[in-house]
């Protein structure tokens, strides 16, 4: 059984459930920089291994994977600092706040011989590993084409003053699940164009970056697809919509995971119709606190792949590469919001010192 540690103990939340619970990895100590949260934790889990040190477990020989919840734009240096002490590394999303570190985390990565996961947790929820398996059983034919969204009453945000800094932005936060979604199934996006505005309920509250925005992609073979967001207003009823869906239409099939409400539908290339909800035992395994928040059952099940991957020698998705072309995605599509025009993912890259081919390699 491998040993995890893991950094930062508020958005790491989930993943210390998903480790006390898991048959594959066993959790060896918490560390966060705050005392407080250390101590709030080990008594919410009964579990009193904490350090405020991120060096005394950096230097703990039995640990093998660093998992890290830290903020955004801690997340580089973090993940550096793993692998020079010979770790291997899960990191929450988004995987780096912006690409100026990225050369330097392949070069690092790549020294070190540890691998890297990216925690694109929602590719591990139970509708969207059921879409994936369908499709790759040839169920549905060839993708034309792949719609996503999250939209979420996040009112509360509002309230909140990091909420109204320049820094805070729904895109990196909030779209990157989508984003995951499209190049799960269509890895090879060229080029963006996209509109955003901050909604009334946004400007009242003085927020200063896009809480609407609908972006459109264009794949290198042609292929197109959308992603949209909304933070800050009511959603419509669960029965009647999800706040997280992605939708695929494709030659003799069309299928629809729903994320919150662990429903798939699907129309198969038989004719044949299904909507498939998940009971008891799925909830259990995926909510397990208050409301719907921290779904620890898919943190679980990534953390499990990973550690397949490790013991059993194959690369896990998303990983480093993978990870730093959405970013770079993320990017083009800050980019247009800015300037109204179609953005180029290449572009993006270039002014990285970054090539598509390095990223595919």
């Amino acid at each position: 059984m491998l040993n995890i540690g893991i950094l930062g103990l508020g958005e790491g939340r989930s993943i210390i459930s998903a480790a006390l619970e898991s048959k594959k990895v066993q959790l060896k100590m918490m560390c966060d920089i705050s005392i407080e949260m250390c101590k709030h934790r080990a008594a919410e889990f009964n579990f009193h291994h904490y350090t405020t040190s991120y060096q005394e477990m950096l230097d703990d020989k039995e640990i093998d994977i660093i998992a890290i919840y830290t903020p955004d734009h801690l997340h580089a240096q973090h993940i550096i600092q793993a692998l020079e002490a010979g770790k291997n590394v899960i990191c929450t999303k988004p995987f780096i706040d912006d690409l100026g570190k990225a050369a330097e985390l392949m070069r690092v990565a790549e020294k070190s011989g540890k691998k890297i996961f990216v925690g694109q947790s929602s590719r591990f929820f139970e509708p969207a590993k059921r879409q994936r398996k369908d499709f790759e059983a040839g169920l549905l034919g060839e993708l034309i084409t792949i719609e996503a969204y999250y939209h979420a009453d996040h009112r509360w945000f509002l309230e909140k003053p990091w909420a109204l800094e320049q820094a805070f932005k729904w895109l990196y936060g909030g779209l990157s699940h989508p984003i995951d979604f499209v190049r799960w199934y269509l890895p090879e996006v060229e080029e963006v164009m996209g509109y955003g505005m901050i909604s009334s309920n946004g400007k009242t509250a003085g927020l200063k970056n896009e809480d609407t925005m609908h972006f459109i992609f264009r794949a290198k073979d042609g292929r197109i697809a959308r992603v949209s967001g909304c933070y800050t207003g009511p959603t419509q009823p669960p029965l009647r919509d999800s706040g997280m869906s992605t939708v695929l239409r494709c030659t003799e099939g069309a299928s629809q995971a729903d994320y919150h409400e662990l429903r798939y539908s699907v129309t198969d290339k038989t004719g044949e119709e299904k909507i498939i909800t998940w009971g008891d035992k799925a909830l259990k395994h995926y909510f397990r606190f208050e409301g719907q928040s921290h779904h620890a059952g898919e943190y679980q099940n990534y953390m499990e792949y990973f550690a397949d991957s490790i013991e059993q020698g194959f690369t896990a998705y998303p990983d480093l590469k993978e990870g730093i072309g959405t970013v770079a995605l993320l990017q083009a599509m800050d980019r247009t919001l800015k300037t109204g025009q179609p953005v180029k993912v290449a572009d993006i890259l270039k002014e990285f010192n970054l090539t598509r081919e390095e990223l595919t390699a």
